[in-house]
This record gives structure tokens, C-alpha cells and sequence, in this order.
């Protein structure tokens, strides 16, 4: 019983990594800044695609034995694979880089020393994590002690918000009077978005292969879906709840990570501070290790390496390699200055553009009765994917127009 429930992790840290990471607590904290609630419906949208294509993948993974990655390039041939990697694997290499610099941001809150300093020390804590540290122990680990943002939740209830006047946010959908239409498209995208990034579904099918789920694993794949992703959606609504009760009738907006944790400092002090800065450092390491594993987890499938953080270096040396390059390319480009908040920013609308072609070929394999059987998608499974997919191909043709004409959400 107790091994099951620690499988459960895996769910725990893809989701905390993937709804609460760098990119999510500062999105979720500007679009509470600046619209108040009135974007629930979005991260509940995200929630929704996330956990519905996320439940494909773990059902590709337990049935075949094979991660998704692989299975696309089977079925949908090397120049559709291809172009799926490159887009996929572009956008992880963006957000590890911006995970990191979350990471260092944290720290520079935590200790007032410039988080340039920190770039470097963090880069190799990843790397030496991602080759020393047991998967069980690295999902465990980061997984558990993101659940920290939770304190989120209890500043909400501290600040003692006007819940009728939330209320009345989430029911109205639209952005204030004087704020324009696009620029709130411009936010909704980069917030379904950060819901629905490429890596979550990497990360969730490798780790399926590297937890060797099999048929009977099906409960354990299902319940890290329906409790780690509506979790992480939940964490990230509590961020949301926290900025429209103590920033958005202060007309702030937020454009750093110190604003977006200034209500659970004026709820719960220095306490609250402690516990706040604890999981945002362990959910961004959390999210650099995921996107860092992915980016070698892709282009070991697709290329045919042998692959698997279980696996010793000198047995997987390409797929091992590739991670450390990935995550020394992030180290370089953090260490040039960079703002991690601004290259989240961008990373999220990229990753906007790139999901269909994550998403599209799971949705096919998934529908694929040679590789799942009966375990193939029914017809609920199916309408849903395929309302999901509409939304993902709008939000990935409007996104390159709308950070243009708004200036990037400006």
C-alpha cells in the first residue's frame, strides 16, 4: 500500500513542477493583479486538457510498455516526429532555463545575494541530482515539499477576502472595463498555456517507462492524474486568489516574484515567508529537473538511444549527455542576465504554438486499438481530446499575433 501511494508522487511532482513553477506562480500572479478571478475559467480549461491527455499518455505508456515519444515516431513517420521534436524540444530547453532562473530568484529572496551568483551552484545541484538521486527519492523529495505553495491557500483565508466580491469576479469571465480585450487573450493564452507545456507529458510517460507501469498499474497512472494535476490547479488558484484580494485593489502589477509573494508575507509574516520560499525553490527545481530529463527523454526516443535516469552513464551516454548539455546551455544563457520572469513569459506563448503538435499525436495513438486494445479511447475520452484540441489550436494561432499587438501583454 505505502509503495502505491508514494507512486502517487510521480503525479504530485509533474503537476506541482508543471502548474506552480516559475512561469505559473508569476502568470497566475499577474493575471490575479491585474483581471482579479476573472480567469478561474482558464486554469480550469488547463486543468481539464492537462488531466484528459496526461490520462492518454499513462494508458499508452501502461498498455505498450513504450513512451509516447516513441510511439509518435512509429505511427506518424520520422518527418512528423521531427517536426515534433524540434518545436517540443526548442521550448524545454527555453523553460529549463527559466526553471533555473526561478530557482536562483528564490534564493536571491531567501538570502539578499544576487541570484547570479547562484546560477552556476544550481546548475550542477540539478545535474548531480538528475545523476545520482533514485527516481522514487527525486519525486518524493521535490514532489512533497512543492506541496509548501499550499500556504498559499491558508494566506487566503488570513487576508479575510471580500468573497462575494471573488465571487462576482469568477462569474463575470471578462477583464474590467478598463482594461482591453486583447491584452486579456494575450494573458489567457499564456495561462492555458502554462497548464498544457510539452514537457508535462514527456516527463509523465517517461516516468511511466522508468516506474515500469503495466496494465495492472492502470488505478495508480489514473490516480496520479486525477489527484496530481487538479492539485497543481488548485495550488495555482490559490496564487491567483492571494494577488486579487491584496493586489488587484491596489492597482499592482506584478512584474516580479517577491510581488507575488508580498500577501503571504502580510498574512502570515516571516513565517510564511520561510515556508513560501521553500516551495517555490523545491517546484522550480522540481520543474528544472523535469524539463531537464525531458529534453534527453525526447531525443533519446526519437532517436533510438538507450535511455533512463536508471540507467548508468556509461549505459545511456548519449541520453545522459544531452541532459547535462541542456542544462549547461540553461546555466550560460541565465548566467548572461537574463530575466527568467521575461523568458517564462516568452517560453509560455512558444509553448502555446508548439502544443498541437504535442498533442495531436497523442490524441492518434491513443485511438490506436494495435498498440491499446481495448484500453484504446471510448467515445467520452474522444470528445473531450478533441474539444481540448480546438481549444489548443486557437490558442496556438492567436498567440504569436497577440504578444505582437499587445506588446506582450503590456
Amino acid at each position: 500500500m505505502s509503495k502505491k501511494l508514494l507512486a502517487v508522487t510521480l503525479g504530485i511532482l509533474t503537476a506541482v513542477g508543471g502548474f506552480v513553477d516559475i512561469g505559473d506562480l508569476v502568470e497566475s500572479g499577474v493575471v490575479g493583479a491585474r483581471y482579479g478571478m476573472a480567469m478561474v475559467w482558464v486554469t480550469v480549461l488547463g486543468v481539464l486538457g492537462i488531466c484528459v491527455y496526461a490520462d492518454m499518455s499513462g494508458r499508452i505508456v501502461a498498455v505498450s510498455g513504450r513512451p509516447v515519444f516513441d510511439l509518435i515516431r512509429e505511427r506518424l513517420g520520422p518527418r512528423m516526429a521531427l517536426l515534433n521534436l524540434a518545436g517540443s524540444f526548442l521550448i524545454t530547453l527555453l523553460t529549463v532555463c527559466a526553471e533555473i532562473g526561478g530557482v536562483a530568484i528564490a534564493v536571491e529572496l531567501a538570502s539578499g545575494v544576487d541570484r547570479l551568483v547562484w546560477v552556476l551552484p544550481i546548475g550542477v545541484l540539478v545535474w548531480l541530482v538528475v545523476w545520482r538521486v533514485g527516481f522514487e527519492r527525486m519525486e518524493t523529495g521535490f514532489g512533497l515539499a512543492g506541496l509548501a505553495i499550499g500556504v498559499f491557500a491558508v494566506a487566503i483565508f488570513l487576508l479575510h477576502p471580500d468573497w462575494s466580491s471573488l465571487g462576482a469576479q469568477i462569474a463575470g469571465l471578462a477583464p474590467p472595463a478598463d482594461e482591453a480585450l486583447p491584452t486579456y487573450a494575450y494573458h489567457a493564452v499564456a495561462l492555458f498555456a502554462s497548464a498544457m507545456t510539452p514537457y508535462e507529458v514527456f516527463f509523465f510517460s517517461s516516468g511511466g517507462v522508468e516506474e515500469g507501469w503495466k496494465v495492472k498499474d492502470l488505478p495508480v497512472q489514473r490516480a496520479n492524474v486525477l489527484l496530481g494535476f487538479p492539485l497543481g490547479g488548485l495550488l495555482a488558484l490559490a496564487v491567483m486568489a492571494c494577488a486579487a484580494t491584496v493586489l488587484f485593489p491596489a492597482g499592482i502589477d506584478v512584474g516580479e516574484l517577491s510581488q507575488v509573494v508580498l500577501p503571504v508575507t502580510l498574512a502570515l509574516g516571516t513565517a510564511g515567508l520561510v515556508i513560501v520560499l521553500i516551495g517555490i525553490f523545491a517546484a522550480t527545481f522540481g520543474a528544472a529537473l523535469e524539463t531537464g530529463l525531458s529534453s534527453g527523454y525526447m531525443l533519446a526516443q526519437f532517436f533510438g538511444w538507450d535511455w533512463g535516469k536508471r540507467r548508468a552513464p556509461r549505459n545511456a551516454a548519449r541520453f545522459h549527455l544531452t541532459v547535462g548539455a541542456g542544462i549547461l546551455l540553461a546555466v550560460v544563457v541565465v548566467q548572461t542576465g537574463i530575466d527568467p520572469v521575461g523568458l517564462t513569459e516568452i517560453s509560455l506563448i512558444f509553448s502555446a504554438v508548439a502544443l498541437p503538435l504535442t498533442y495531436l499525436p497523442v490524441l492518434i495513438v491513443a485511438n490506436d486499438r494495435e498498440y491499446l486494445g481495448k484500453h484504446a479511447n471510448g467515445r467520452f475520452s474522444n470528445i473531450v481530446g478533441l474539444v481540448m484540441l480546438v481549444v489548443i489550436a486557437i490558442a496556438a494561432l492567436v498567440a504569436i499575433p497577440l504578444m505582437i499587438f499587445t506588446g506582450a501583454g503590456q
